[in-house]
């Protein structure tokens, strides 16, 4: 008998062992993902802060007849270099939008080249001696100056790094994820409703059920394919446009959405419908005005959380195109467009050094209107949820 209690206290001093390891190990994974995390954020906002700031420096342009053959012209020679190529570009057509400034002269405030820039901010620059020292000269007069870079948000991509932005994505990502919602919402709801509240449970209805459980698990290059070999080779809709890749995303989060809808739709009681059906009503009176609204916050937690995943997706729409250069912001569903996601991949890829903060930088804004997105998904769900 005694033999028999010393086993037993043995065995459980094992598990109690195995326990306390277990739960050191979890902490110890804990730990390690949390500072990963920290670790990536730290290092994406070190690197791409600085993108929010960009070179301005105070030059002399001369408004002369002669600028408008040969932009660079309108600086001195020794500021040439120092003066963004994408602004001296555009003097011929600020001239020509406004006649008073010929044979004028003036100093302004101009957007600086990106080794000026590079330089300013302590990074690798390309200037020469000579450069550098006239750099430190205007600095030391208060004619160099770090100012916010309102440009990074109004201005589209650009070859020249100090002009680029991310306005023209900004808005194709827009347009992309408004012909995805207008298009998988009111579908994938329905589909849900039809399949749990309307369709007999029988083979036919069990195959659809695994199927769009399955898609959701699809990697989502397939869908890239699909919406290549659908909307473009056989529709014959504009590549790179938004509509294309606003349906692609669209097939994308049908299976997330009518998933999240269903479980949505399972959670309102039974007794709601009875109680409905009890009095009388119809059964699509009783989904519409009891069933639905009751699992209405679920149904846009679901929703929100699937436009997201979908807005911060590349891989399908570059299948389809929209890796295009892209200057100017599209102005219909059927311009050739780029997105958020995909303007980062294209300036990681870039050689210039002066792209990596802005591609830091673009994830920033994309992470805040995921985080953004995400945060009201978990409002809603808080704010009208209903425990039964």
């Amino acid at each position: 008998m005694e033999n028999r209690e010393q086993a037993v206290k043995r065995r459980l001093t094992r598990r109690h062992r195995a326990s306390r390891w277990f739960r050191r190990i979890s902490g110890l994974a804990l730990l390690l993902a949390v500072a990963f995390l920290m670790f990536f954020f730290y290092d994406i906002i070190s690197t791409g802060w600085s993108a929010f700031r960009q070179a301005e420096i105070q030059v002399p342009v001369s408004y002369t007849e002669e600028v408008m053959e040969i932009p660079a012209m309108a600086v001195p020679e020794a500021y040439e270099e120092l003066v963004s190529r994408g602004w001296i570009r555009l003097l011929p057509r600020q001239m020509r939008e406004n006649p008073d400034l010929l044979g004028t002269e003036r100093r302004e405030w101009v957007v600086a080249s990106a080794p000026v820039d590079q330089y300013l901010k302590g990074r690798y620059a390309t200037l020469d001696d000579e450069q550098r020292a006239l750099v430190d000269q205007l600095q030391a007069s208060d004619q160099v100056r770090l100012g916010f870079n309102t440009g990074f948000f109004t201005h589209g991509d650009s070859k020249i790094p100090e002009i680029s932005g991310i306005w023209a994505a900004l808005v194709g990502s827009i347009l992309v994820i408004t012909v995805t919602f207008l298009i998988s919402f009111p579908i994938g709801v329905m589909t849900a409703i039809y399949l749990h509240e309307f369709a007999d449970d029988n083979w036919f209805t069990q195959a659809i059920e695994v199927n769009i459980n399955n898609l959701a698990a699809v990697p989502s290059i397939i869908f890239g394919l699909l919406g290549l070999a659908i909307f473009i080779n056989f529709f014959g809709l504009p590549r790179s446009s938004a509509l294309v890749g606003g349906l692609t995303l669209a097939l994308m989060t049908l299976p997330i959405i009518i998933i999240s809808t269903r479980a949505a739709l399972a959670a309102v009681p039974d007794s709601i419908r009875e109680a409905a059906l009890g009095v009388g009503t119809s059964k699509w009176r009783m989904v519409r005005d009891h069933v639905l609204p009751l699992s209405l916050p679920g149904i846009l937690t679901g929703t929100i959380i699937g436009i997201a995943q979908a807005m911060g997706e590349t891989a399908p729409l570059l299948i389809v195109g929209m890796i295009a250069y892209i200057p100017d912001a599209p102005s219909s569903f059927t311009e050739a467009t780029t997105v958020l996601p995909a303007q980062i991949f294209t300036w990681a890829g870039m050689p210039e050094r002066a792209y990596t903060s802005r591609t830091a930088a673009g994830i920033i804004v994309l992470l805040a209107v995921l985080l953004t997105l995400n945060a009201t998904a978990v409002y809603l769900r808080r704010r009208f949820e209903r425990r039964w």
